[in-house]
């Protein structure tokens, strides 16, 4: 009886070793093994087996971990949006999640990612807009043009790029680097500088003010209230709106033109049901 059980035991070994041989799992270790299994399954069959099944179950886990280490490494790419304003509409006004800010003109389209990547924030855009960008020396703010980039660490300016042949810059803040897509030469341009490209070469002139008119027919979708407030005021030196703090992130969808600082937050108090009121040269939007 026991030799009967010895020679099952050595017919599953066999197979287990020739399994193993097969798909290249052997090593010296494991063949000395084999060699001496006889003696093992002498002292004990229940021994054999349960050494013969931790090894199949050492090598199982090793083959798991090798695929696992073969598999590549999966990245989660950022969703893109896409921002377009049809001919004859008002100027689009969106901020972004660092505080960034642009304005949209018509017919122009901008890209960017949901979220920012963590050393760049970098955008694509085809027409005209105006930025205002936060200032992160850590995270310069990239716009792709057809024919130049712009790399910019915290100002305002304004872009107009319409192909690889069209494209100008205009600051009115700040500092903006330009490299041409053409020949890369790259030129700083400084507050009240344009550059501009004339057959894919950068050049620079002072320049007059172009920004004045994106408040005259402007619209605001889901933005907060309080990035509304901080927008009205950057445009204006003659009042200030001030929010309540707690109704900062409520959010509004509305279209101005020509209208002064006071219609507009009167206009917002209308629309979301709260106060309006004026003392000197502040206004104030609370609840009421």
């Amino acid at each position: 009886m026991k030799t009967r059980e010895n020679k099952s035991v050595d017919q599953a070994w066999n197979l287990l070793y020739q399994r193993l041989e097969q798909d290249g799992l052997l090593t010296t270790e494991n063949t000395e093994r084999q060699q001496a299994h006889t003696y093992i399954h002498r002292n004990g069959t229940k021994r054999l087996v349960t050494w013969a099944v931790s090894i199949a179950a050492l090598i199982a886990a090793v083959i798991v971990a090798g695929t696992l280490a073969l598999r590549p490494a999966t990245t989660v790419t950022p969703q893109l949006l896409t921002l377009h304003s049809a001919k004859g509409d008002p100027t689009l006004v969106t901020s972004f999640e660092d505080g960034s800010i642009i304005y949209l003109s018509e017919q122009a389209s901008l890209e960017y990612p949901s979220h920012f990547a963590d050393d760049k924030r970098e955008v694509s855009l085809q027409g005209t807009a105006f930025f205002e960008v936060s200032k992160n020396r850590q995270r310069p703010f990239i716009i792709q043009t057809e024919g130049a980039t712009v790399e910019v660490l915290g100002t305002s300016f304004r872009v107009e790029s319409q192909d690889s042949n069209d494209f100008s810059l205009s600051v009115r803040t700040g500092m903006v680097k330009v490299t041409s897509k053409k020949d890369q030469t790259t030129v700083l341009v400084k507050a009240g500088q344009k550059v501009w490209l004339d057959g894919g070469t950068l050049q620079t002139a002072a320049t007059t003010n172009e920004w004045d008119n994106y408040l005259r027919h402007i619209h605001f979708k889901d933005q907060h209230l309080a990035d509304v407030a901080r927008i009205i005021n950057e445009n204006t030196d003659s009042v200030q709106l001030k929010i309540d703090p707690t109704l900062g992130d409520r959010q509004i969808t509305v279209t101005f033109q020509n209208d002064t600082p006071e219609t507009m937050a009167r206009v917002i108090c209308a629309v979301m049901n709260l106060e309006f009121s004026r003392q000197q040269n502040i206004l104030y939007i609370t609840q009421k």
